[in-house]
């Protein structure tokens, strides 16, 4: 793989999951299986996945970095979901936990790539 190659397929990985999780979040609860009949809510729960957005799209390191810990809590409420629902209800838990997985895998690549390929700055190569 070139240089640039693994940057941009952790970027497009980690920003289809997340768009993945904000149309899954969104559908889930006002139209596949809302907790209430006609919506509810609970598809507000997708409002701070829209934050990263631009920053995963710009590469910016700081982003990466949070996504990886915001994700956490949608994977808890997808690993709850999927044990205490039924039906399209679990499943959707269960794709919920999927692309939370994706989505923390994409930016940990993601960093861990371009700290072990960043240039070496000038003050930490030279002795002391």
């Amino acid at each position: 793989m070139n240089s640039t190659s693994v940057p941009n397929l952790t970027r497009a990985l980690a920003v289809a999951s997340l768009l993945g999780l904000i149309v899954l979040g969104v559908g889930w609860e006002l139209w596949w299986a809302p907790l209430r009949p006609g919506g509810s809510w609970l598809a507000l729960k997708v409002l701070p996945l829209w934050l990263p957005l631009a920053g995963l799209l710009k590469r910016r390191m700081y982003t990466y970095r949070w996504v990886s810990l915001l994700v956490w809590i949608y994977f808890a409420e997808g690993a709850v979901r999927a044990t205490s629902d039924r039906g399209p209800s679990a499943v959707l838990a269960g794709v919920e936990v999927l692309l939370c997985l994706l989505l923390f895998g994409a930016c940990a690549l993601h960093v861990r790539w371009r700290l072990r390929h960043a240039p070496v700055s000038a003050a930490a190569s030279t002795p002391t």
